[in-house]
C-alpha cells in the first residue's frame, strides 16, 4: 500500500516481520482498490513516486543536515556562555533566554528529520542520532514522539486516530463539521464561543511545559522506553549542572520554564498552520494522497520560512513522501501541484503571517 512505502526506507526488512501474518491473496476478480478511493489519482500517485526515486529525491544532502546540527550545537554552547561571561543580569538573561530558545525549536525540526529517517540511508544511525536530539537535547522521548507521530501521518485531521487533534472537544472544537455536530448535540466542555481568544493563553505557551513534560515520561516509563528515560536523564543533569552553576534556585527554575513556554508557542503556531485550518471529521478511508491532502496545506517559500519552519511550509510534500529529505521538498513542489491540477484537487499555499491568522 501507499502508506507502507511511504514510511518504510528499508522494505524488504520490513517484508520480513509481514511475510508471517500474510492470510492469503485476493482472487483475480477481486479489485484491488476500494470503491472510496480515487484509482486514477493514486496510480498517477504512485509514477510520480517513482520519478521521485528516479531523480534521486530521496536521497540526502549530509553536509546540509552536518551545517544544520552545528548550528543547533553552537546555539546551545552560545546561551550558557552568554550568562557565565556577561552575568545573570536582565539583558544578558533574556538573551541567552532567546538563543537556547532558537537552539532547541531548530533541535525540534532536526529530531523530526530523524524520526522520519530522512537524514542518513541507515535506519539505525537516524534512530541512534534520534536519540541524542531528542532525548538529550530536547529532554523528551524519540519512541514517545515516534509513536505519535506516526499516527498523526497515517491519519491526519481524522478525529480519535490523529493524537495531534485530541483537544477535541474538551479544550476546542475542531473542524465546521464537528462544529455543528456539536451544537446540535448540545455538548459543550469550553466556552467555545471564546476559543478564539483563549487559544494565545493556552495552547501555545503551555503545551510543552505542561502537557509534554507530564507524557513523555508517563509514555517512556508505562512502555519500558529504559534507554530513552536513561537518555532524557542526562538532558537534566546537563542543564541543572550547567545552568544551576550560574543562576539561584529561583531563577533557574523560571529561566527554565520560559524558555519551554517561548519554545512551545514557537512549535504550535508552526506545527498547527498547515493542519488545524483544514479538513477535520472521521476517517473515510480515502487514499493515501487525497487524505494527506485534505488535512494539509503549505506556507509560501523563503529562506526565512524553510529555517523559522524547519520546511514545514512545504507540508504538502512532507505527508506525502515523509522520508524525503526536507531539502528537497521545493524540488518536488512543482510536481505535485501538477497532480493536484490534473485531477481537481485543491493545492493551498498561503503567506505565513496569513497561515497563522487562519488558525485563529
Amino acid at each position: 500500500q501507499d502508506a507502507f512505502v511511504a514510511f518504510h526506507v528499508d522494505k524488504v526488512l520490513v517484508g520480513k516481520y509481514l511475510e508471517p501474518l500474510q492470510i492469503g491473496e485476493l482472487a483475480p476478480d477481486q479489485p484491488s482498490i476500494e470503491p472510496t478511493k480515487n484509482k486514477m489519482l493514486v496510480e498517477d500517485f504512485r509514477e510520480l513516486r517513482a520519478t521521485v526515486e528516479k531523480m534521486g529525491l530521496l536521497e540526502p544532502n549530509q553536509l546540509f543536515f552536518f551545517l544544520h546540527l552545528s548550528h543547533i550545537l553552537l546555539l546551545d554552547t552560545a546561551a550558557w556562555l552568554i550568562l557565565f561571561y556577561f552575568g545573570t543580569s536582565l539583558v544578558p538573561f533574556v538573551a541567552s533566554l532567546v538563543v537556547l530558545t532558537i537552539s532547541q525549536v531548530q533541535a525540534s525540526w532536526f529530531q523530526h528529520d530523524l524520526g522520519h529517517l530522512s537524514v542518513f540511508r541507515k535506519t539505525k544511525w537516524n534512530h541512534l542520532l534520534h536519540k541524542f536530539v531528542m532525548c538529550h537535547l530536547i529532554g523528551a522521548s524519540a519512541k514517545w514522539w515516534t509513536l505519535l507521530h506516526s499516527q498523526h501521518h497515517a491519519k491526519p485531521n481524522c478525529f480519535q486516530k490523529d493524537p495531534d487533534i485530541d483537544m477535541h472537544p474538551f479544550l476546542f472544537t475542531l473542524g465546521k463539521k464537528f462544529s455543528v455536530e456539536l451544537g446540535i448535540k448540545k455538548t459543550k466542555y469550553m466556552p467555545y464561543n471564546h476559543q478564539h481568544k483563549y487559544f494565545f493563553i493556552t495552547l501555545p505557551p503551555l503545551l510543552f511545559p505542561t502537557y509534554f513534560h507530564y507524557h513523555t515520561f508517563y509514555i517512556a516509563y508505562t512502555k519500558g522506553y529504559w534507554v530513552d528515560l536513561a537518555w532524557m536523564l542526562t538532558f537534566y543533569v546537563r542543564f541543572f549542572l550547567t545552568y544551576g552553576s550560574l543562576l539561584g534556585i529561583k531563577s533557574l527554575l523560571a529561566y527554565y520554564f520560559i524558555f519551554r513556554m517561548l519554545e512551545s508557542s514557537w512549535f504550535v503556531w508552526v506545527s498547527q498552520m498547515s493542519h488545524i485550518p483544514m479538513d477535520i471529521y472521521y476517517d473515510n478511508n480515502l487514499d493515501w494522497v487525497s487524505t494527506q491532502l485534505k488535512a494539509t496545506c503549505n506556507v509560501e517559500q523563503s529562506l526565512f520560512n524553510d529555517w523559522f519552519t524547519g520546511h514545514l511550509n512545504f507540508q504538502i510534500e512532507h505527508h506525502l513522501f515523509p522520508t524525503m529529505p526536507r531539502h528537497n521538498y521545493w524540488k518536488v513542489a512543482p510536481l505535485v501541484r501538477s497532480l493536484c491540477a490534473k485531477h481537481g484537487i485543491e493545492y493551498q499555499c498561503k503567506p505565513l503571517l496569513t497561515a497563522f491568522a487562519d488558525i485563529v
